[in-house]
């Protein structure tokens, strides 16, 4: 997951007062940068060493806060899939995804061994449905790390279709799991990410099963409400989707549920 965007929210509480006071705390960690690694052009993955966080329970799909120290002083706070968890080194591995200039991109850029900050988590519903035949994932690049997730950690016998926006052909990787699954890279063709029907038109030529999938629509809000309406359309159960926006043209951190 990236910030793509630098406009203030507004501020409030979307989903109620009662619903926030009623959500646990996180847990907060301190991590420490112990390696990075550029995956492809846009993509870069920082490890931390955080063996206290190594051990927690966590499902494929969640992420942690990161918040992040910038140059002038001020604290960059944003959510950040992660992409693995080795128990054994005591590691944890987050990609970020590099568009243009912002907190996170610059502070990951600039990450060197010994550098030092807090998370908290891990948090979040995008994670894999339990008893299902087929399922089916939807997302541009910044979801890559939550996809790929959940996708290794899917058992021998378990089948799944991804289909993935990116920027252009170079932003693919490669998938290892002991799964079936099918990914199919849909490339903007060097286009900036934002809100476009690339995803939805091949997911309409797709004509996925409602009977027997289970959908996690990821990715830029208005997309995934694209996704989501016309899942709903197609006879789609809402039990049988997962959706979350995971960034917004014009929102700062955080992400919607839609």
């Amino acid at each position: 997951m990236t910030d793509l965007n630098e406009r203030p929210r507004r501020s409030g509480f979307p989903f109620g007062l009662d619903a926030v006071m009623r959500r646990p705390p996180l847990r907060t960690w301190n991590l420490t940068v112990v390696g990075r690694a550029q995956v492809t052009p846009r993509m870069l993955r920082v490890s931390f060493a955080a063996p206290a966080l190594a051990v927690e329970p966590w499902r494929p799909g969640q992420d942690l806060v990161l918040s992040m120290p910038q140059t002038d002083g001020s604290m960059a706070r944003r959510h950040y899939t992660i992409r693995d968890i080795d128990p054994a080194t005591g590691e944890v591995d987050v990609d970020f995804v590099l568009h243009g200039d912002s907190p996170a991109g610059r502070w990951a850029r600039a990450a060197e061994r010994s550098f030092a900050i807090e998370a908290q988590g891990p948090r979040g519903r995008t994670t894999l449905a339990a008893d299902v035949e087929h399922h089916l994932f939807l997302g541009d690049e910044t979801c890559i790390p939550a996809i790929f997730a959940m996708a290794e950690s899917m058992p021998v016998g378990a089948s799944a279709t991804a289909l993935i926006e990116i920027t252009n052909p170079d932003e693919a990787q490669t998938l290892s799991t002991r799964a079936d699954v099918q990914i199919e890279w849909l490339s903007r063709e060097g286009a900036a990410p934002g809100p476009k029907s690339l995803l939805l038109d091949r997911l309409q030529a797709l004509n996925p099963s409602p009977a027997s999938t289970h959908a996690y629509v990821i990715g830029e809000t208005s997309n995934v409400r694209a996704q989501r309406h016309y899942l709903l359309a197609h006879g789609f159960d809402k039990a049988r989707i997962t959706a979350e926006g995971y960034w917004r043209p014009g929102r700062v951190g955080g992400h919607d549920h839609v």
